[in-house]
């Protein structure tokens, strides 16, 4: 069929060619979706998650759309966090190139004076908002020849409070642009900025095998708090496991769970806002080189992290949502392969759990962990709300009694699920409830998101 290569969406021989290089040559689904739409002109809205293929799904039109002689920056990328936008950077680099145009990443946590000089030169500039506000303010760049804007992940942005920031970036960038937006989701707030900032977009939405369970086997284990541990050291035992993620909510909680680890003689390695870029990329390199087979993240952390033969992810704390959740179990089963996506439960957050992931239809798997009075109590606990921004699932009338779903001693290590549109604690790694506009520690350092984090 036409759409069955890249060629037959109308991309150039010298990208294809690159595509096929790397052993790309059958597009993925939201590629056959967005990338003809982008290529005529059009605005575009896409939700899809995570593993989907969306990088090259605007990253492909860019460079078509792009030539060499057009001013620098012409096209911008804003993503949540430097892994992320690292990860761009270097899945654009050599369609990039094939056509002979430059891209550079800024981020926070690196040295700003070589990265404006990087910036000033590349066509395609991916960034962080937070670092590129400073670029701006420090006029090292500027956004006035931006005619491609694509705003990648825009559902984490807006959770970690990056909304403000990036209202003013769009505000420089030209008035007659092409608008791509990303996200997981297109309801609530990111509706209402996909709205502000785009022109009659084409609207696609897919939806990844991680979420519709595909290839990922789900598991639920049934743990006490004390015993958390040793039925992780237990999982990270298995003889079938590959390199293997995971999730804990805080930073201060992925370095003690490193050196627990550690005195169980499980060499892991930890990532998370509060170490260097340095750091960050020496324990991304080591886990990806299969050096050390496992990676303790937080939520932040691990966004843009696209690392091939993933085979656990678990869930060492609980995910504070339904979203939080996909995102996890999402960086394992990639491009077709396979996976497992454990989750360590303890008796006093079944309950929350249930409610999160029963749309995800898997209550089977719920009933195999013995969680089926959880899963029921989440049923009715839920019946009759309407999901508010975002579905916050706090249940019929506040559920006050039952604390908001928050969870024994309120969770307030992890995010509590508390008031309406307001889901911040848990992506926070240090899991702070924060005001809308205000950043969390993995990017931010004052009253702006800033960089030294991002």
């Amino acid at each position: 069929m036409k759409h069955e290569t890249f060629a037959g969406l109308g991309v150039s021989e010298a990208v294809s060619a690159e595509l096929a290089q790397r052993g790309i040559t059958a597009p993925f689904a939201v590629q056959r979706m967005v990338i003809p739409d982008v290529l005529a002109g059009h605005d575009v809205l896409a939700q899809s998650p995570t593993g989907s293929g969306k990088t090259l799904a605007f990253g492909v039109p860019l460079v078509e759309l792009l030539k060499d002689s057009d001013p620098r920056p012409s096209a911008l990328v804003l993503a949540p966090t430097r892994e992320l936008a690292l990860q761009i950077v270097e899945d654009l680099r050599p369609i990039a190139h094939a056509r002979a145009l430059s891209v550079a990443a800024v981020y926070g946590g690196a040295g700003i004076v070589k990265q404006a000089r990087l910036a000033a030169r590349a066509h395609i500039l991916v960034a962080t908002p937070g670092r590129l506000l400073d670029l701006i303010e420090r006029r090292d760049v500027s956004l006035g020849r931006i005619r491609m804007l694509v705003l990648d992940e825009a559902d984490r942005m807006l959770d970690m409070g990056f909304r403000p920031v990036v209202d003013r970036i769009v505000k420089m960038t030209a008035a007659e642009r092409q608008t791509l937006l990303f996200s997981a989701t297109l309801q609530g707030e990111v509706g209402r900025v996909a709205k502000a900032y785009t022109s009659n977009p084409r609207r696609h939405e897919h939806a990844h095998s991680a979420e519709r369970k595909g290839d990922v086997e789900h598991r639920f284990v049934s743990v006490t708090h004390e015993g958390k541990v040793a039925r992780l050291v237990s999982e990270l035992g298995n003889a079938d496991r590959g390199l293997t993620l995971v999730f804990v909510r805080t930073k201060r909680g992925a370095d003690r769970l490193v050196k627990r680890l550690a005195s169980s003689r499980v060499h892991a390695v930890a990532m998370h806002g509060d170490k260097s870029q340095g750091q960050r990329e020496r324990a991304l390199a080591s886990f990806e080189a299969g050096v050390v087979d496992t990676l303790v993240a937080t939520d932040v952390a691990a966004r843009g992290i696209d690392v091939a033969g993933i085979t656990h992810v678990i869930n060492y704390d609980v995910p504070a949502t339904r979203e939080d959740y996909v995102h996890r179990i999402g960086r394992t089963a990639r491009a077709g392969a396979s996976g497992v996506g454990v989750t360590l439960v303890a008796q006093d957050q079944a309950r929350e759990l249930a409610v999160m992931v029963r749309e995800l239809g898997l209550d089977r798997e719920l009933e195999q962990a013995g969680m089926t009075r959880a899963a029921a109590a989440g049923r009715h606990a839920s019946a009759g709300n309407s999901p508010r921004a975002g579905n916050n699932n706090r249940g019929a009338g506040n559920n006050r009694g039952g604390g908001n779903n928050r969870g024994a001693g309120n969770n307030r290590g992890g995010g509590s699920n508390q008031a309406a549109g307001n889901r911040r604690s848990s992506r926070s790694n240090g899991g702070s409830t924060r005001s809308p506009g205000k950043a969390r520690n993995d990017t931010s350092r004052g009253r702006r998101p800033s960089t030294r984090a991002a």
